[in-house]
């Protein structure tokens, strides 16, 4: 094997290869530095990269494998993580200028779980302005890999961009609203959000604390499953870490989905979505029938108050976030993030109980819904492969913003985990995903089904030509 058809071999594909011998970590790793080193100038996916520490971390993955050490399945392998992250002597910017500087003086309990694992980390991926909806104005954004003219998905836009470009065999993302599952539906990627307090949020810089979820995003679901593997469970840094006990996500990979009971909710997708969305999802739709799943046509509880709560909810826990910095640091603020903290700022104690009243409710009709059916599919977005002129228009479209958030947005305010896979393209080059949803910590079902989905379709395999 040679370098130059590594970049969109597998995760755990990559990591056999590197565990058996068959191949160097530390030629992997510098196969994944050098293709950076020429493609990234133009996709501006990486804010850091740190290609002397990761060499360094390559080699002592092919010490510890040659003396028959093997860590698992991430042994060895480069990933990168969203720059929120902390990373110990690192520059890490939660995509501010204001933090340009800041370098942790110790990992985040994901990167340092990555590292027991033997990953490589390669180094930090661009996001937007404190994980919010824009890329601060003095920031190039990252470019789609598949077509400039198109999104990118946000906040983790250099997670997606990185990880479908072949930049890295996988990466960490945050969804606070959608920001795994939009880049990974832009990209073509898979991305899975798992059960807020089923990964530590630990040494990860807020966004709104109880929306936000860290989860992988990899180019299949058998490989989103052995990264979370790596960084689930319980955490003495982190309280609202859940001491459920972590499965092995690889453990009950069937190849089928028989025996699962899967609701659709037709009305909301057709009502909602866009007519190449509605294709890609009716097509998604036959192979999990021929998957041998039962769907079960459900009426999906009424999202539209948490929909609209949710902007409000997310400006106060950002306000509470950004407290030592805004507003005595305002100007150096984006206006996107400003934005939202000033709608934050003004929310009233009454008013901010009601939402939760709300937020709580919904949950509660979420979960006996899971009373009836295991899985729940839901398309990623309502709008396939928007460009970014069209993007351009977010603030003053308020169908455009609606269509958005309106099937991501719901599971963060309740907490339940999804996966996002590839399953359509648009005439323009665009990809499209749709998301499977389950109950609380059941992402094992997610990944048995995503790895279905995937051995029966092909879309995950397709990769930008760059």
């Amino acid at each position: 094997m040679t370098s130059t058809n590594l970049h969109y071999l597998g995760l755990i594909e990559t990591g056999k290869l590197v565990q058996s011998r068959k191949l160097s970590p530390v030629e992997v790793t510098q196969a994944a530095l050098d293709r950076i080193a020429r493609l990234d100038g133009a996709l501006k996916s990486y804010s850091t990269v740190v290609g002397e520490a990761a060499l360094t971390q390559a080699h002592t993955a092919e010490k510890e494998i040659a003396s028959g050490k093997v860590r698992g399945p991430l042994h060895g392998v480069p990933v990168a993580v969203k720059d929120l992250c902390w990373m110990k002597d690192t520059p890490t910017s939660h995509g501010m200028t204001i933090l340009r500087d800041n370098r942790p003086k110790e990992d985040g309990t994901v990167v340092a779980r990555l590292r027991e694992a033997g990953a490589v980390i390669l180094g930090k991926l661009q996001q937007t302005e404190g994980a919010y909806a824009d890329h601060h104005p003095k920031i190039d954004p990252p470019k789609n890999p598949w077509n400039a003219d198109l999104w990118t998905g946000v906040s983790s836009s250099g997670s997606g961009v990185a990880t479908a470009a072949g930049l890295c065999y996988g990466s960490i993302g945050t969804d606070t609203g959608g920001s795994i599952r939009f880049p990974s539906a832009a990209n073509g990627v898979t991305g899975l959000k798992p059960t807020w307090g089923r990964v530590s949020r630990y040494g990860a810089f807020e966004l709104a604390a109880t929306l936000d979820h860290i989860g992988p995003m990899t180019r299949n679901a058998s490989d989103c499953g052995a990264m979370l593997g790596a960084i689930a469970g319980a955490d003495p840094k982190d309280p609202t870490a859940v001491p459920v006990p972590v499965p092995d996500y690889l453990a009950n990979l069937t190849g089928n989905l028989r025996g699962m009971t899967i609701g659709v909710d037709r009305k909301l997708v057709n009502d909602s979505s866009d007519a190449d969305t509605r294709k890609a999802f009716e097509e998604a739709l036959k192979a999990v029938t021929e998957l041998g799943a039962t769907i079960k046509d459900i009426n999906f509880p009424d999202s539209t108050d948490v929909v609209n709560d949710w902007f409000p909810l997310c400006g106060a826990e950002t306000a509470v976030a950004h407290e030592a910095t805004y507003p005595s640091r305002k100007d150096e603020y984006g206006p996107g993030l400003a934005g939202v903290i000033e709608l934050g700022r003004q929310l009233s104690g009454m008013d901010y109980q009601k939402i939760v009243l709300r937020r709580e409710a919904f949950r509660g009709r979420l979960r006996a819904l899971f009373e009836t059916i295991d899985l729940f599919v839901i398309p990623a977005q309502a709008v396939a492969a928007p460009t970014l002129a069209k993007m351009a228009t977010f603030g003053e479209d308020p169908d455009l913003l609606n269509g958005l958030l309106r099937f991501t947005c719901p599971f963060d305010m309740t907490g339940s985990p999804t996966i996002t896979v590839p399953a359509g393209v648009t005439a323009n080059g665009g990809r499209i995903g749709f998301q499977f949803v389950g109950r609380h910590f059941d992402e094992a079902r997610l990944v048995t089904a995503g790895d279905a989905f995937q051995r029966v379709t092909n879309w995950h395999k397709e990769h930008p030509s760059l």
